[in-house]
């Protein structure tokens, strides 16, 4: 109880900052940092399917994302994470 009591007191949160149990922090930021940039590939995806179907009255949410998960997009998206990955790991290390 005490132990909990100073940590309050110091503001800090128990866990704050360790990396989950099992996963070394280096793959946890590896799988955040590819995930991340899939999101932004999937996102850019999203919002061209709109823009390209603009035209299109009665273009629905659904109707894009069917669209834009396939097979090859997810490839596609999961290559260029990586290298996207490998790129600012490089940089981090040089810079």
């Amino acid at each position: 109880m005490a132990e909990a009591e100073a940590r309050r007191k110091k503001g800090s949160k128990p866990g704050k900052g360790k990396p989950a149990p099992g996963f070394p922090a280096p793959v946890q930021r590896a799988v955040i940092e590819t995930g991340f940039i899939v999101f932004l590939f999937y996102s850019n995806l999203l919002m061209g399917e709109f823009t390209r179907s603009n035209g299109t009255p009665g273009k629905s949410l659904l109707a894009a994302l069917v669209d834009i998960f396939t097979a090859a997009n997810f490839a596609i998206a999961l290559v260029t994470a990586l290298i996207g990955y490998l790129v600012f790991e490089y940089f981090r290390k040089i810079l």
